[in-house]
């Protein structure tokens, strides 16, 4: 005879689950106090960093830039922006992380990254947008909080939760003796209504606390914490004011985000103006070399 599960009973354990798993491990941001979900240990997350950054510097598609005008910058700003991170809220973590900076020869791609450990990386198609290294430093402070903050373990928890929740839901929804094709579409709208109301939410509010922390250290590090309000408005026009609902972005609009920076300002520059100040050396031109 084929066990069953109940739906009242799959309601109740869908319902405890947060309670079952956040027992596993809970922390409170420093800087934002939001709790967060947290089922990896540091170690085990700073070793999947080492591994990933490996594997992206082994990558014969990637182009690792020894030019001194790329690399000497991105090392001076990312410098300055761990002694801040070793002196602020993430200080204990700053400290365990072996930080290591790489610049990767890519004019045509718009980013950065910083993996749990330290482990920094920067593409060349950034230096345009950000335009100067308080640019960058805004940049970097972001990519940095994301590590220090643990929000890439935080995800990973976020999915075990909810592949728990979904496996207790399906239990339910195939023990009710419906229709098999209505118990996948179900399931699909289900899986979609996790995706949407669980995970990209989660995201933005990364990306957000991200943004917050980031202009808090780069005006610890000295750099002017205006210049991120700058960054983003050029990344607006690069991309015409569109891209994808925010709703269903993994990211804030652009506009949502400039706001928000705009209303943390106040903060970041009562942290800058007490230090001294690092000039906004322009970045090196790309596309010709």
């Amino acid at each position: 005879m084929e066990a069953r599960l109940p739906m009242k009973h799959a309601v109740t354990l869908l319902s405890l689950l947060p309670v079952f798993l956040g027992l596993m491990g809970c922390e409170t941001n420093p800087y934002t106090g939001r709790h967060q979900l947290l089922m990896t240990s540091v170690a085990e997350e700073m070793n999947l960093g080492t591994q990933a950054y490996s594997q992206v510097k082994s990558d014969p598609k990637v182009r690792l830039s020894q030019d001194p005008r790329d690399v000497e910058p991105v090392k001076r700003v990312a410098a300055r922006i761990i002694e801040a991170a070793k002196r602020s809220k993430y200080a204990e973590m700053a400290q365990q992380f072996q930080w290591e900076v790489t610049v990767i020869k890519d004019d045509k791609t718009m980013n950065a990254f910083a993996l749990p450990g330290g482990k920094i990386a920067v593409y060349t198609g950034i230096f345009p947008v950000a335009k100067t290294e308080a640019g960058l430093a805004a940049v970097l402070g972001h990519e940095v909080v994301h590590a220090l903050a643990r929000h890439g373990a935080e995800r990973m928890s976020q999915g075990q939760l909810t592949n728990a929740a979904l496996q207790v839901a399906g239990a339910a929804i195939g023990a009710s003796g419906s229709n098999p094709l209505l118990g996948q579409a179900a399931m699909a709208a289900l899986g979609a209504g996790a995706q949407v109301g669980v995970l990209l939410p989660f995201s933005r509010s990364h990306e957000s606390e991200a943004d917050y922390i980031g202009i808090l250290l780069a005006a610890e590090a000295g750099y002017d914490p205006r210049e991120s309000v700058h960054l983003w408005e050029r990344m607006e026009q690069l991309s015409g004011g569109g891209g994808p609902s925010e709703f269903l972005s993994t990211h804030p609009g652009h506009e949502t985000r400039i706001q928000q920076l705009k209303k943390w300002m106040a903060e970041a520059l009562s942290i800058y103006h007490t230090k001294t100040p690092v000039s906004a050396v322009e970045l090196p031109q790309v596309g010709s070399r």
